[in-house]
């Protein structure tokens, strides 16, 4: 059996940079830390790290053991936030992932009523996974998760909650605005913008640009959508948007992209039986359109 401490150490250690940082932040003094690795080198047979000077670099088996680490603690952290949940007498919590960036209004029509009508229950929303949301479904970090893009897994199930469409968000007096239908060949000379997510995952390349063999002149990214929307009403750059955030934008006009390129919101779950809590958040979720 593998011991949290020296898992929480490494972790320490790679977040702080430091042996003598990470002590501090786990309430340890530098010997108890050194002691704590030496035993379970020891134990185990292996090398963690070695010195050069003041460095430390870790050995394969100690890259390996923080990964590890940062795949357990934050489960374990998460069940002991739940436990608390418990014995503070609230009915439960739900953590919310997400991996829509522009879903977050719609998110929120969410939130407040279940929150009214659920007010023993907490909940949180994140989108900073350490491996991904998927990941974090699988590994009990979250207990929903809002996506576009359903990956098949076991023990997954994907429940859909609203439509849309992929369109192209141009300025209103953008050369483009009035064409009716895009071609590839139309984005070789603009500037993309769009959220900052891995090329594999946005469908304007991988449903429209990269069949075609064309690329736009300029692709950046952006974190939010009022700074994406700014930039695209500028005439600066276009942008692959859902339909939805464009119906009260003035000064910007959505095309449609080939042949159009539907979508559909989904909430990912574990299967198997739920608290009514998180039942009435899914029932909920379905109900609030864009």
């Amino acid at each position: 059996m593998i011991d949290i401490q020296p898992l929480a150490i490494l972790r320490e250690i790679d977040r702080t940079g430091s042996l003598t940082l990470a002590a501090d932040k786990l309430c340890l003094t530098q010997s108890a830390v050194s002691h704590a690795i030496r035993r379970f080198e020891e134990r185990h047979g292996v090398r963690l790290w070695d010195r050069q000077g003041r460095r430390l670099l870790l050995t394969p088996s100690g890259q390996y053991l923080l990964a590890l680490a940062n795949r357990v603690l934050p489960q374990l952290e998460h069940g002991a936030t739940v436990l608390e949940d418990y014995a503070r007498g609230r009915r439960g919590a739900i953590w919310v992932g997400m991996e829509c960036h522009p879903c977050q209004d719609w998110l929120m029509r969410v939130v407040d009523p279940f929150l009214a009508q659920w007010p023993d229950v907490d909940l949180d929303v994140t989108s900073a996974f350490q491996f991904g949301g998927l990941a974090a479904l699988l590994g009990h970090e979250i207990d929903v998760l809002v996506t576009p893009d359903p990956t098949e897994r076991p023990g997954l199930e994907y429940l859909p909650v609203f439509d849309y469409e992929l369109v192209l968000a141009v300025a209103q007096d953008h050369p483009l605005a009035s064409k009716p239908r895009l071609t590839p060949e139309d984005l070789v000379h603009e500037t993309l913008v769009t959220y900052p997510v891995a090329l594999e995952r946005l469908d304007i390349y991988t449903r429209f640009l990269i069949p075609a063999g064309a690329l736009p002149r300029r692709h950046r990214t952006v974190e939010t959508t009022d700074l994406m929307l700014r930039l695209v009403a500028s005439g600066r750059v276009v942008s692959a948007t859902p339909d939805w955030l464009l119906r009260d934008t003035p000064g910007i006009r959505g095309l449609r992209i080939g042949e159009g390129i539907a979508k559909s919101i989904h909430l990912g779950l574990r299967k198997g039986e739920r608290p009514e809590y998180l039942a009435g958040f899914i029932d909920l979720a379905r109900q609030v359109k864009v």
